[in-house]
């Protein structure tokens, strides 16, 4: 699921170790392939990341998602995507890192999980870094019941139980407002992402 119309790319880095003790990392990508914008094909992306070094690439869905492996740092990982999807598909990219265990806790924490009932109304949006309190408190004051937004740490957890089309609290997700970078997936994708990752 991509968010808003920009043009970006989101890094959430996996640090656990699998075969070979090589690093699973999660590649999230923003903005891509909605309607005939920003279109980026899943098999071109995952030839273009294996040319780059990157091992058992594997897509999930059409609005970019990545799960690879790698010995390179998480800076690094992010720098190679964002140079190599820059050179291949000309799209300027701004990328957010996590760690695997990151990753996990996100899934462990799940503050709405009593309330959110339906996982494709149930939205985290990962940060590029911690919202200042005044982003913070419009976050919070966009939420209109029966929404409900939590806040932690990097993450921003929304249920939209009557969907995020006239939503005030999604517009303000997916836009620029808050001041760094985002990005949103529905809970049954961050939750596949982290069976891939742990496969």
């Amino acid at each position: 699921m991509g968010t808003g119309s920009l043009t970006a790319i989101e890094v959430v880095i996996q640090g656990s170790y699998g075969s070979g003790c090589v690093p699973r990392q999660i590649v999230l990508l923003r903005g891509i392939n909605l309607g005939s914008r920003n279109r980026v094909p899943m098999p071109e992306l995952r030839k273009l990341l294996e040319g780059a070094g990157f091992e058992d690439v594997q897509t999930y869905v059409q609005s970019g998602n990545v799960v690879l492996s790698s010995t390179a740092s998480p800076t690094k990982v992010a720098e190679t995507c964002r140079k190599e999807i820059l050179r291949r598909f000309k799209l300027e990219i701004a990328v957010v890192v996590r760690s695997r265990s990151d990753l996990e806790k996100v899934v462990k924490r799940n503050p709405l999980g009593d309330v959110a009932d339906d996982p494709k109304r149930y939205q985290v949006s990962f940060l590029e870094g911690k919202l200042d309190r005044e982003a913070a408190e419009k976050v919070k004051a966009a939420a209109v019941e029966p929404e409900q937004v939590v806040i932690a740490g990097r993450e921003i957890y929304a249920w939209h139980p009557k969907g995020v089309a006239r939503s005030k609290l999604w517009t303000l997700l997916a836009g620029k407002g808050l001041g760094v970078t985002a990005t949103a997936r529905n809970w049954t994708t961050v939750t596949k992402l982290l069976e891939l990752a742990d496969a």
